[in-house]
């Protein structure tokens, strides 16, 4: 499968996020995923998605081209993302696979891998903020900050606390964590992926945890099987300094 042949193929679009980009499910074959973005914007996730795959935990690339746009066709990681009824259902195991892929990614060897997450995060954290993108509106209760101006002044008197130690998904939400019958299948959605600091991915699941299942009463449960002790509670709050600003 080609993007030429997957354009002329039965799209059927997908709605994510606000990010802009365009997202169709290919109905053929065993199925395909395409995504088109703004000219240079998919490389990050091409790159990434490759370099998932080859450890066995992402979809396959078939095709990536950078033209007018960007294109980027992968095939279908089995199952159904952690989101899924089914899986909420049971939101204490749903809390302890979670947990335990996490702990699984976080163990994994990192020294390949092409992407500095960590420099780039704390650099666009920064340049959104000078460019007024302040997102509190995402987040009712802003992570605790009155403004755009204290975010910034933790990422800047504790910036220096990130780690660019561990392989990180970059953005570790339920919808982005894919399970086959409860058995872990895959990730998807990795253009925030590289080398960063953990507590990136801790933030979101606890986050995902809170959004999708409508409580925060199982976030203890996540932590206590991540390992508490392995939890840092100032670069959580750089994290949620840093996410204020998209």
């Amino acid at each position: 499968m080609t993007i030429d042949k997957a354009r002329r193929a039965k799209l059927v679009p997908i709605t994510l996020g606000e990010s802009g980009d365009q997202v169709w499910f290919v109905d053929c074959g065993e199925g395909y995923f395409l995504k088109s973005g703004a000219a240079g914007s998919l490389v990050r996730a091409a790159e990434m998605t490759r370099y998932f795959h080859g450890k066995g935990l992402g979809a396959q690339v078939l095709d990536y081209a950078s033209k007018e746009r960007d294109w980027l066709l992968t095939a279908k990681v089995p199952g159904e993302a952690s989101c899924a009824a089914k899986y909420l259902e049971q939101p204490q195991r749903l809390c302890d696979i979670l947990a335990e892929q996490l702990v699984m990614l976080h163990s994994l060897d990192y020294t390949d891998c092409p992407v500095n997450h960590t420099a780039k995060y704390l650099a666009g954290a920064e340049r959104n903020y000078r460019t007024g993108n302040y997102v509190s509106s995402h987040f009712p209760d802003s992570f605790g900050y009155v403004s755009a101006e204290e975010a910034l002044q933790v990422i800047q008197a504790k910036g220096h606390l990130l780690q660019a130690d561990t392989l990180v998904h970059g953005d570790y939400c339920l919808p982005n964590v894919m399970l086959d019958n409860w058995a872990f299948s895959g990730f998807i959605d990795l253009g925030d992926g590289g080398v960063g600091d953990r507590h990136v991915d801790i933030f979101w699941a606890l986050w995902s945890l809170g959004y999708n299942l409508k409580t925060d009463k199982h976030r203890q449960r996540f932590i206590d099987a991540y390992g508490r002790e392995n939890i840092d509670d100032e670069r959580l709050q750089v994290i949620a300094a840093a996410e204020v600003f998209g």
